[in-house]
């Protein structure tokens, strides 16, 4: 059996990380996509994992299914498209150490996603289903995810969702936000950033935009990360906050969040969702935010993840060594 199987994007992350002395920019391609990293994550904490989505049939692609079991993701549910090439995104780092995306998706081959393709075998296998926000965007992938969610709910699965709100991918606002309202109606943990909430409640309080989400969803969970704040965790009317392990050799944001989000998955797994108490959300958040610490300060979010000794040792010493 396996632990989590998730849905969604593989494509091919170019980070810039260097500029030449003319000013052009140099970016490395590294292997990336949100549903990829949360189950490398949870693959290297020694949890079975196994994928579901579409690459093309060319060097990207054969670069992606390689590296993904390299990274101990099962590779049984990834499809090659020969028509359609393998989605890029160029992540363009910002002088206040955001990131800006351009993606080259128009089609991508992980949008050509068709409900045929999706393993029911490997969902049927997990225990926890995980997907996000992007595999909504445009058909066939949208139907192939609610087909694929229905299926998980249907044969009594624990269903992960977050947002991962990418807002050149949307047609507009108003289809970015029913297809979040969506997953969130159908999840049971639900991982948030603070700035999703405000986006899609227009709430700049957390807990009222939490309020406004739980009047639409049936989530035990939900785990909303604030950045440099550190992150929250609301469970059955009870919030605990926690600090983050904030350091100064942050390199590349990318896949922190995903990072977090397996590391809450990883505690669902070791203690399931019923009758947590204060100390064990705040064990949770605790491992969850030492975990995305430690991949800000490496390149290629993937092929990054840290080892769980290495979390251990962050927590247990409160920063990093150098």
């Amino acid at each position: 059996m396996y632990d989590v199987v998730a849905l969604g994007e593989l494509l091919i992350d170019f980070i810039q990380n260097d500029s030449k002395p003319n000013g052009n920019p140099v970016f490395e391609a590294n292997p990336g996509g949100a549903p990829c990293i949360v189950l490398a994550m949870l693959a290297r904490l020694g949890d079975r994992t196994a994928f579901i989505g579409k690459v093309g049939d060319d060097s990207f692609g054969k670069m992606l299914g390689k590296t993904i079991q390299e990274s101990g993701i099962s590779a049984e549910g990834l499809v090659y498209d020969g028509k359609v090439n393998t989605t890029l995104a160029f992540v363009h780092s910002l002088a206040d150490g955001d990131r800006d995306f351009s993606f080259y998706r128009n089609p991508g081959a992980d949008i050509m996603l068709r409900e045929h393709e999706v393993s029911k075998n490997l969902i049927e296998d997990c225990k926890i289903f995980h997907f996000g926000s992007l595999s909504l965007t445009n058909e066939p992938a949208e139907s192939a995810t609610k087909a694929a969610v229905s299926f998980a709910k249907d044969a009594g699965k624990l269903i992960s969702f977050d947002p991962n709100y990418r807002e050149p991918l949307w047609e507009n606002e108003e289809r970015a936000k029913e297809a979040v309202w969506y997953g969130i109606g159908a999840c049971d943990i639900l991982k948030i950033a603070d700035n999703e909430i405000r986006w899609l409640t227009g709430l700049e309080n957390y807990d009222e935009g939490v309020r406004a989400i739980r009047a639409r969803s049936r989530a035990a969970l939900i785990n909303v990360t604030l950045g440099s704040q550190g992150s929250l965790a609301y469970y059955l009317g009870r919030k605990v906050c926690r600090e983050p392990f904030l350091n100064e050799r942050t390199v590349d944001t990318t896949g922190a969040g995903d990072t977090f989000c397996a590391g809450i998955l990883h505690f669902v797994l070791e203690h399931g969702l019923d009758n947590l108490t204060e100390p064990d959300l705040e064990t949770m958040l605790q491992f969850a935010n030492a975990a995305a610490s430690i991949v800000t300060t490496r390149k290629g979010a993937l092929r990054s993840m840290p080892e769980r000794r290495e979390v251990e040792n962050l927590i247990s010493c409160g920063r990093l060594r150098r």
